[in-house]
């Protein structure tokens, strides 16, 4: 596959059914492939050869059918579909870094297994170096809302910023920079607040502004708002994203000595946000 299409993983769950679905949209609108990946773990010596095949014949027919509905939904989608049996964690990673967007489905961190925002999704979004998107089954998914997008204008953001507006030139909808500014923890009395955004607000608007006007200079078409909030950048977003269509979160490629992880703000926006959200990977 090219790096050019549009990977997505499925396992029977009612959220995989709604990251496809997500994901054919997607690739009709970039006009690439579509890939679905049903990745398992290898089978032991112990398990029958039966079983297998049963198992193996299940997942053939799952794809088979998954793919028959999109290219119905789509006529004319190239959907290819491919049976790994390297474990979920590495099938999914290997896939993601040939193509240019893995798509999972979510249930909000509810730790169950597949390749849900578990185990297997946090791992997988915490080490791939593409975007990778994810979709609650039952979720707000209206295409034609918003891109929102969470930035920290003193950082660097053009990985997540291309990929932003590139989505919301491809909808044909607007887009909302988000940048939040979270109190120091000792701002106590709550008259204290007020003075402290109004010092503090505007230096961070002019950065903002100054951060997005490339972008707006290079995609004049889409109608950008930039806006600076007190308070969790995770439940701002989250907050700023209702009814959008797609909220962006950045990632750091950077790993620390525990691991790679895909941060706090992640985690919140992930947990909290009904509409599908984008993990973008960057310096």
């Amino acid at each position: 596959m090219n790096d050019e299409g549009i990977v997505v993983g499925i396992d029977g769950s009612d959220e995989a059914e709604a990251a496809a679905l997500w994901a054919a949209d997607e690739a009709s609108l970039r006009g690439t492939g579509l890939r679905l990946l049903h990745a398992r773990q290898p089978w032991p010596d112990s398990v029958s050869r039966v079983t297998v095949r049963e198992t193996d014949s299940w997942a053939e027919e799952l794809l088979t059918s998954t793919a028959a509905g999109l290219r119905e939904r789509h006529p004319g989608l190239s959907v290819s579909t491919r049976i790994a049996t390297t474990g979920p964690v590495p099938a999914l990673v290997e896939a993601a870094e040939a193509g240019a967007l893995l798509v999972l489905g979510s249930r909000a961190l509810s730790g169950t297994a597949g390749y849900l925002v578990g185990s297997v999704g946090l791992a997988v979004a915490g080490v791939v170096e593409r975007p990778v998107v994810l979709v609650r089954a039952g979720g707000d998914v209206t295409p034609e809302g918003s891109v929102v997008v969470g930035i920290d204008a003193r950082q660097p953001a053009d990985a997540v910023l291309a990929f932003s507006f590139e989505e919301a030139a491809r909808r044909r909808v607007g887009l909302t920079a988000v940048y939040a500014q979270q109190l120091p923890f000792y701002v106590w009395g709550p008259a204290m607040v007020p003075d402290l955004r109004l010092s503090v607000q505007p230096e961070i608007e002019r950065t903002l502004e100054d951060t997005l006007d490339p972008w707006r200079a290079k995609y004049p078409e889409v109608a950008t708002t930039a806006s600076v909030v007190i308070g969790s950048a995770g439940l701002e977003l989250v907050r700023a994203a209702s009814g959008g269509g797609l909220v962006v979160v950045g990632r750091r490629t950077r790993r620390s000595a525990m691991g790679a992880h895909i941060g706090s703000v992640a985690h919140a926006v992930l947990h909290h946000s009904r509409a599908p959200v984008a993990l973008v990977p960057h310096d």
